[in-house]
C-alpha cells in the first residue's frame, strides 16, 4: 500500500495539481486586492458610494443596532442581506477580471503557436510525373 502510495504522489499529474492549487491562492489574493483597492472604488464613484455590507434585518433581539457588527456583537440573529450582496458583486467582478486575464493569456499562447520559429527550407524540386513520362516515351523512340 506504501508503494502504491508512492507512486500516485510520484504522478506529474497529482504535482502538477499541488502546484496549480498553490499559484492559485496566490492568485486569489492579487486578484482579491486588485477588486477591494483598485475596481471597488471605481465603482463605488459611479454608484455614488453606495456599499450594501451594513444593510441587514434582526431577526431576534430589540432591533435597533447601529451596524451589523454591533447586531452580531450583540448576539442578536440577523439576516444579513446586505453581505450576501455585496460577495455576489464582488464575485462577479473577480469572474470577469479572471474571465478577461485568461482571454489575454489564450491570445498570447495562440500568437506564440501561429509564429513558426524558423521558416522551413524548400526541398529541392525534382522532375514531375510528366517529365518522367515524356522522358520514357523519349527513350522508347530512339532507335536502338
Amino acid at each position: 500500500m506504501l508503494n502504491e502510495f508512492k507512486a500516485f504522489i510520484a504522478k506529474g499529474n497529482v504535482m502538477d495539481m499541488a502546484v496549480g492549487i498553490i499559484i492559485g491562492a496566490a492568485f486569489t489574493a492579487i486578484v482579491k486586492s486588485m477588486v477591494d483597492d483598485l475596481i471597488n472604488p471605481i465603482v463605488g464613484l459611479f454608484t455614488g458610494g453606495v456599499d450594501f455590507t451594513n444593510n441587514f434585518a434582526v431577526l431576534s433581539g430589540d432591533g435597533s443596532y447601529d451596524s451589523l457588527e454591533a447586531a452580531r456583537e450583540a448576539g442578536a440573529a440577523v439576516f444579513a442581506y446586505g453581505s450576501f450582496i455585496m460577495a455576489v458583486f464582488n464575485f462577479l467582478i473577480i469572474a470577469f477580471v479572471v474571465f478577461m486575464l485568461v482571454k489575454a493569456v489564450n491570445r498570447a499562447k495562440e500568437s506564440i503557436e501561429r509564429k513558426p520559429d524558423q521558416p522551413a527550407e524548400e526541398a529541392p524540386a525534382g522532375p514531375t510525373e510528366l517529365d518522367v513520362l515524356l522522358e520514357i516515351r523519349d527513350s522508347l523512340k530512339k532507335p536502338a
